[in-house]
């Protein structure tokens, strides 16, 4: 991977910055000294706003669905949209007004509903012109439904373009993305009532969001997934529809250009590998309790395309004001969370106290040259000298603004201390560690005592024992822990399914022995977490007003981080994209997985519909049988490296699978430079919608154990 090319997010977002341009492309230079421009799927440069005759930004609305929405949202703010010239955004389901002779941008799923809408909006006249823009591939039979709609009421005039954007995923970090299918998708393909028709266009529409994918990174992929089950069908089809691409399109979305060297048509070990894997692969990471930062906001503040609400105690001295709620963005522009997202939450406490330290002394140090007594002051002063007033107002934007994301991350954590304290949240991070060590009466006396209080992560608790112990669990010990488990308030409905999948999940699971013992000693200086910085941090808490009761907060939470240990998914993506390295148990797991290479020129044959594919012998209850479409790997095949890869799910995704996948990533490529070999591994994770483990446990497994 060369330091040129951009993360999913960056391609996203320029691929936006586009269609908020007027889909105009920005002039670049290429190697012969010609102007040339950059597809969505290239290398894209900073593009700048079209202007009007006067000069000015062409000043324009933007109407989305809900899927737009989200796209947009999770990458962009009100602010950048306003400098592309966006006024006002509208969701297309909602009441419009007229704006008579101003441009319209359309984000939108092409549906027939949303193209009855624009038809709509556009014979009242509410726009003028209309830009459309479809986040996947309109089909031919819409297409032509919406141009005998568009000349039945003779609106043709005022539409300036419609464009196929191949958009139709969510980024929320720069490689992590989903594709925003809600939270019932593993219920809808592991359920036996899933109607055959809401199955196919289930798998249809993730072959259409990985496609998108795809094109957005600009490299054909080879394929691996297992035999059998979603991940297989989904991989069949998606090497077809790409395979009928390159084939059938003469100037095709992976032709262009401002192509990679060698991204689309060299070797395949110089393009990315797509892994494509079943949720059942492993269910523990969509239930386990983690103890990063991003892992912990996932779970205790509930974060949905990078928003979360936490409550903000009283400031002191306002005893009779009750706490307050704010709603808070993290995306990859905020410094703080880019650098200590994937972190244990001990190391992030530190870190805030370290940037606060960091922050005082830049303020104190512009406020003792300019003569003020303090930031806010320096505001009004004019008695400073002209070059340290000059100095001042430039850092001051720069300050005020690390200070606002100090205080949101400070918020962030005093409610992330708060869930860990009410929750026992350590003590349930420490028992997972080491989950698969748990005897049947170790995990009785822990359900028991009254140490863990809320019933759901007790169930947690006692499923991942389940999933990952080795011992036997008999009937009469099963009805032990259910009656432990009822009596305590949890719903046990999803335990009849859990029972049903143990088995499968367990064959394709990989055990994994840390390679470094959990640290969990206060005298160890590396890893001395809260033990001495609570005094620090809660005098850091106090002066930022957010009340006295953050020591005993701080008090007793555990000190340890967490261990070197490596995930199921983890070790499916070392054994794919450097076998070398790799552990025997996983490369034995991925032995057998299927091989797909859309430029190769062996075809494929043409692929049943999903729900032909689940009625043959399947070996997930509700699921899928063997397609028989797939190619066995050659040995070569198989030992062949990558140092690109792009993870799927299907079925949801794990916030910690994410955190573990990119982990592993920096280790490796770590691990390269010092060996010399320089190749740096690069992982992308998504799914089809990142789940967090209550909506997992009460919005899927709960209905597949009320089936059961």
């Amino acid at each position: 991977m060369t330091s040129t090319l951009q993360s999913l997010r960056d391609r996203q977002i320029a691929s936006i910055e586009r269609i908020l341009n007027l889909n105009h492309a920005p002039p670049q230079q290429n190697g012969d000294g010609h102007d040339t421009y950059t597809a969505t799927n290239g290398v894209i440069s900073k593009s700048t706003p079209v202007l009007n005759a006067d000069g000015d930004p062409i000043w324009k609305v933007l109407v989305f669905d809900n899927l737009g929405r989200d796209v947009i949202s999770s990458v962009l703010r009100v602010n950048d949209l306003r400098a592309w010239g966006v006024t006002i955004h509208l969701n297309i389901n909602s009441t419009r007004h007229q704006i008579p002779d101003v441009p319209a941008l359309y984000l939108v799923e092409p549906t027939a509903a949303n193209l009855s809408l624009i038809t709509s909006d556009l014979s009242r006249n509410l726009y003028s012109p209309a830009y459309i823009n479809f986040l996947s591939s309109i089909p031919r039979p819409l297409l032509e439904d919406f141009a005998s709609q568009t000349a039945s009421v003779g609106t043709a005039e005022s539409i300036a373009q419609i464009y196929d954007q191949y958009l139709n995923f969510i980024v929320s970090e720069p490689d992590l993305f989903s594709l925003g299918m809600g939270k019932d998708t593993y219920w809808m393909m592991n359920s036996a009532h899933t109607q055959d028709q809401d199955l196919d266009n289930c798998v249809d529409r993730i072959v259409s969001g990985l496609f998108s994918v795809v094109v957005t990174m600009g490299s054909i992929p080879v394929i691996r997934c297992p035999k059998g089950g979603a991940a297989e069908m989904i991989s069949a089809k998606l090497d077809r529809k790409l395979r009928d691409h390159v084939l059938n399109s003469k100037d095709n979305l992976f032709s262009s250009t401002s192509q990679r060297p060698n991204s689309s048509s060299g070797t395949p070990s110089s393009r990315p590998v797509l892994i494509i894997a079943d949720r059942n692969v492993d269910l523990i990471p969509m239930l386990s309790h983690s103890w990063t930062y991003q892992s912990l906001v996932h779970d205790v503040c509930k974060m949905h395309l990078n928003r979360i609400t936490v409550e903000v105690p009283a400031e002191e001295g306002q005893p009779g004001k009750s706490s307050t709620k704010r709603s808070y963005d993290l995306n990859a522009n905020d410094f703080f969370w880019s650098k200590n997202a994937g972190k244990p939450f001990p190391q992030v406490a530190e870190d805030i106290d370290a940037e606060l330290t960091r922050y005082k002394d830049d303020a104190n140090d512009l406020t003792r040259k300019t003569g003020a007594s303090s930031i806010e002051d320096l505001q009004n002063d004019t008695s400073a000298s002209a070059n340290h007033l000059k100095a001042a107002i430039t850092l001051l934007p720069e300050l005020r603004e690390r200070k606002s994301v100090l205080d949101m991350h400070m918020n962030i954590a005093t409610a992330l201390l708060k869930g860990i304290k009410d929750r026992q949240l350590d003590t349930l991070y420490e028992m997972e560690e080491s989950i698969s060590k748990q005897s049947k009466a170790q995990m009785l006396e822990a359900l028991q005592e009254g140490k863990i209080k809320e019933p759901l992560d007790k169930l947690r608790l006692f499923i991942i024992w389940f999933l990952s112990t080795e011992q036997d669990v008999s009937r009469t010990d099963m009805e032990r822990f259910e009656e432990i488990l009822k009596n305590s308030g949890a719903d046990i409905t999803s335990l009849a399914y859990i029972k049903r999948v143990r088995e499968i999940t367990k064959m394709s699971m990989i055990s994994s022995a840390p390679s470094q013992p959990a640290q969990s000693s206060a005298s160890n200086e590396l890893f001395r977490g809260f033990s001495s910085i609570s005094s620090r941090l809660t005098d850091r808490f106090k002066e930022a007003g957010l009340g006295s009761n953050i020591d005993n907060l701080i008090s007793g939470v555990k000190n340890f981080l967490p261990a070197n240990k490596d995930l199921t998914l983890t070790k499916i993506t070392e054994s794919l994209m450097d076998p070398q390295n790799a552990s025997s148990s996983a490369i034995a797991k991925t032995e057998n997985y299927l091989y797909f290479d859309p430029r190769s020129a062996n075809a494929r044959g043409t692929m049943p519909a999903a729900s032909q594919a689940r009625s043959q012998p399947g070996s997930v209850p509700g699921g899928f049988g063997n397609v028989g479409r797939g190619l066995e790997a050659s040995f070569g095949q198989r030992r062949q490296g990558f140092s690109e890869a792009v993870v799927f799910t299907v079925g949801g995704g794990s916030m910690d699978e994410y955190g573990n996948l990119q982990e592993w990533a920096k280790r490796s490529s770590a691990a390269a430079g010092a060996g010399g070999t320089g190749t740096r591994k690069r992982v992308i994770y998504g799914s089809t919608e990142l789940v967090n483990a209550e909506d997992f446990l009460n919005e899927e497994l709960r209905r597949l154990g009320q089936e059961s």
